[in-house]
């Protein structure tokens, strides 16, 4: 049977993406088959759960595709042993600024400055969902749909309206109220009903309650703070 040209264009035209995809493909999986974890350390990520969660790190990125050697960090910065510098007390964004751990190069000048609001995403990878759970049950924010689709960045919210440390809002129940929304703190500070819908409309958008909260993660008993 005789094909139409638009039948062999259109085979034509799979065939080559397929060839495109094929190639990349093959190059991505050439470029780890090249990676030398005796050389270059560990190739999947690290994360930092302390003092804040979800912080990676990518050996490859920082010596395969940067060109640093291990005694760049090890064991000056870095000790050569899985859990040390998070059981350090200076691990922390102060002690980045005064130039320890990755901030001997984070800096703003050999690498970006790890303390610029504008680079907090580069490291820290905010949970998609958060769930208040006091002072009341339950309420819950979308970090996925503020960023994402709203365009919104860290420093607009941290550490201005939220201090970058989970639960923090919740600790001061007597503070984290719709009172306090309604004069222009926290959340209050968009949903003023000019920026975003008022806070003291739609209530439902935030407030899933107790039952919502049930269905959403299965019930059974207090979970403060471990859905955020």
């Amino acid at each position: 049977m005789k094909l139409s040209k638009k039948i062999v264009y259109g085979f034509g035209l799979a065939a080559c993406a397929g060839m495109l995809l094929s190639v990349s493909g093959m190059a991505e999986n050439a470029a780890e088959a090249d990676y030398d974890e005796d050389l270059y350390g560990p190739a999947e990520l690290i994360i930092w759960n302390k003092p804040v969660p979800r912080v990676p790190f990518s050996h490859k990125v920082h010596t395969m595709d940067s060109g640093f050697e291990c005694d760049a960090c090890h064991d000056d910065l870095f000790e050569m042993e899985a859990g040390a510098a998070e059981a350090m007390d200076d691990f922390t964004m102060q002690g980045f600024a005064e130039g320890k751990y990755c901030g001997a190069c984070h800096d703003g000048d050999t690498a970006f400055d790890a303390n610029a609001d504008k680079n907090c995403a580069a490291c820290h990878t905010p949970p998609g969902q958060i769930v208040f759970t006091r002072p009341l049950k339950a309420v819950i924010f979308d970090h996925t749909m503020h960023v994402d689709s709203l365009g919104y960045g860290c420093s607009d919210c941290h550490s201005n309206l939220f201090a970058m440390h989970i639960g923090a809002a919740e600790q001061n129940e007597d503070a984290f109220i719709m009172e306090a929304l309604y004069r222009g703190e926290y959340c209050g500070a968009c949903h003023d009903g000019d920026q975003a819908f008022a806070s003291d409309t739609r209530c439902t958008t935030c407030h899933i309650g107790v039952l919502g909260f049930d269905r959403q993660f299965g019930g059974g008993g207090e979970q403060d703070g471990e859905h955020h």
